[in-house]
């Protein structure tokens, strides 16, 4: 009779904690690659639902900059019918969208997208105030004005900025459309350095030099998780290197003037926490991160030919050594 019991009650335990589990909302990640950016984001965005009492499952995949992979997780992402779609970076982004012209069981599952410079070019959203159904979330477009302002701070004469990129995925290509914009009332030429994958990274930065007075990488998930390549060409040529992507200043380009992507990450927790509260996307307008925050690595822009100026060193508000 003990023992009957004492499987009753196992068994009443057991039954709970799976009814439990059942309840709980399930998440699937589809990220574009593994680098420190997007890396972050996710961190963020998990912190803020852990720090809030949000419990959730997450199914993570990562598609490691394979565009064809990209569309094998969002195949995998509709067979586990998930509580929300969470997609980091454009090329995921779009093919999570296309889940619901295919896959019927999703027609009221909700879509978060995040780190995405370009909703409406990558053809997510027609208006940001207004999402559609089911897809909204945070873009990280960045003042390409600004950051063309920033590198003239280190070189006021610069005529020629070489701006590598993946031809492929729609945000840099808006980014770069943006770029030409702004430096034409700057008096800038702007010189393209376009990559399809990684391993073309090195070589399109060999083919700027001599042709250009200085780098600028994007938020370009391609080049950025290949940065090293850039940074190694630039060091031995003494070609100033720079970026929209803070953490790439740690990694050996002299400046950026970008967003905290941690905290980019926790912004599209909030809005995540609203739509399993019961929030609808359309609800719900794309936010837009504004906070920018300048680094500066000066050991690196020496190791590239140039010395920063004390006045610039006086505005940073991270300094790399």
């Amino acid at each position: 009779m003990k023992k009957a019991a004492l499987s009753i009650l196992i068994g009443l335990i057991l039954g709970a904690a799976t009814a439990g589990l059942a309840d709980t909302p399930r998440i699937s990640v589809s990220q574009f690659v593994d680098h420190p950016a997007l890396n972050a984001v996710l961190q963020g965005f998990k912190d803020d639902l852990k720090e809030n009492g949000v419990e959730v499952q997450y199914k993570e995949y990562n598609a490691h900059g394979n565009m064809g992979t990209v569309g094998q997780i969002a195949t995998q992402i509709a067979s586990d019918s998930p509580s929300l779609i969470v997609a980091i970076a454009t090329p995921n982004a779009q093919a999570c969208a296309k889940l619901y012209e295919k896959a019927p069981q999703l027609a009221d599952t909700p879509m978060l997208f995040t780190a995405i410079t370009d909703p409406m070019a990558a053809g997510l959203v027609e208006d940001y105030a207004k999402p559609p159904k089911n897809i909204t979330g945070v873009s990280n477009q960045m003042p390409m004005d600004k950051h063309l302002d920033m590198i003239k701070r280190f070189l006021p004469e610069l005529k020629r900025l070489g701006v590598m990129y993946n031809a492929g995925e729609v945000n840099s290509v808006s980014n770069v459309k943006r770029l030409n914009e702004a430096a034409v009332e700057r008096g800038i030429t702007i010189v393209d350095g376009p990559v399809t994958n990684s391993a073309d990274v090195f070589q399109a930065a060999q083919s700027l030099v001599g042709k250009v007075e200085a780098i600028y990488v994007p938020t370009d998930n391609t080049v950025v998780s290949a940065l090293e390549a850039v940074v190694k060409i630039c060091e031995r040529t003494q070609l100033p290197l720079f970026s929209a992507d803070t953490d790439s200043v740690k990694r050996g380009a002299i400046a950026a003037l970008g967003f905290d992507y941690y905290l980019h990450g926790k912004q599209t927790g909030v809005m995540a926490r609203k739509i399993l509260a019961g929030a609808k996307p359309s609800e719900l307008p794309v936010e837009f991160q504004k906070d920018l925050s300048f680094h500066v690595n000066p050991k690196a822009a020496e190791r590239m030919g140039l010395v920063v100026d004390k006045s610039i060193i006086d505005s940073v508000d991270v300094i790399h050594e």
